[in-house]
């Protein structure tokens, strides 16, 4: 159940009526690697194994979908407990990170041990993006197709791989904004699909979301809430194309390392 309806009451200037409203689940999902505990997370309880296998890829603990390993998803009494197994090549990782942390839905970051932790390896420079400006325009406004739990919740972030004419090709949903991408990004690697297009996430522009969006190999990624300083040094210190605030009528290009923006330009090619 990722969703559950529950009486409410609207109040309006001159009148107090009963109604209802489908409510976001949001439980906490603890991670075990390997038998240790690494993480425990708020989120939305569906694609836990695309969740898992990009929450890996992101952390660094694997390198590919294949070191990913017997994901076993269950529910608990207090929530949902994923165990999963790496491969052996990657096996020494989780001891050198193990951690207990509980994050919630504003910040993946939150109870690394030490800023150091922040420099993780990137392992490839991204790709010139070759999307044309109205592709841009085109996926913001096919999104809202993509969105069922949003439609009925209004409380629920999607992360969307989009080609390069701006079709949606993938989407997951979650209460948290790096979830959501994590999401995207084991269900694109379980599926050996690489973004040929962008990421377009409906959250802001985080640190952490550009640092997913490397790991993804995206050429571009877009996000329809703005950007913070240090997603914005991050993305031009690997060379990721960087949109911001995109609405129907207008999209910040905030990074653009291969001029793709001129003006009077179409954007990529």
């Amino acid at each position: 159940m990722i969703s559950r309806t529950l009486p409410i009451k609207i109040l309006r200037p001159d009148s107090i009526t009963a109604g209802e409203r489908a409510i976001a689940i949001e439980v906490p999902v603890a991670i075990e690697i390997d038998g240790l505990g690494y993480a425990v997370m708020m989120m939305t309880p569906a694609d836990l194994a695309e969740f898992t296998t990009g929450f890996l890829l992101t952390e660094r603990l694997a390198d590919s979908a294949d070191d990913v390993r017997d994901i076993d998803v269950f529910e608990a009494e207090a929530g949902w407990i994923v165990r999963v197994g790496l491969s052996e090549r990657c096996k020494g990782r989780i001891h050198d990170r193990v951690r207990h942390r509980t994050s919630d839905t504003s910040c993946g970051l939150c109870g690394i041990s030490g800023l150091e932790q922040l420099c993780k390896p990137v392992p490839r420079t991204p790709p010139r993006p070759a999307t044309p400006v109205s592709a841009l325009f085109a996926a913001l406004a096919g999104l809202r197709a993509h969105q069922p739990l949003n439609a009925a919740t209004g409380a629920i972030h999607a992360a969307a791989a989009c080609d390069r004419a701006g079709k949606v090709i993938a989407a997951y949903e979650d209460v948290g904004r790096h979830n959501a991408l994590d999401k995207l990004v084991g269900g694109l690697a379980i599926a050996a699909q690489p973004v040929d297009g962008f990421i377009l996430v409906t959250s802001r522009v985080s640190f952490e979301m550009v640092d997913k969006a490397l790991i993804a190999g995206a050429p571009m990624l877009v996000g329809i809430s703005a950007p913070t300083s240090l997603a914005i040094d991050h993305a031009r210190e690997h060379g990721l194309t960087l949109l911001a605030v995109a609405r129907s009528d207008a999209i910040l290009v905030v990074n653009d390392p291969w001029n793709l923006f001129e003006n009077g330009s179409e954007g990529g090619t």
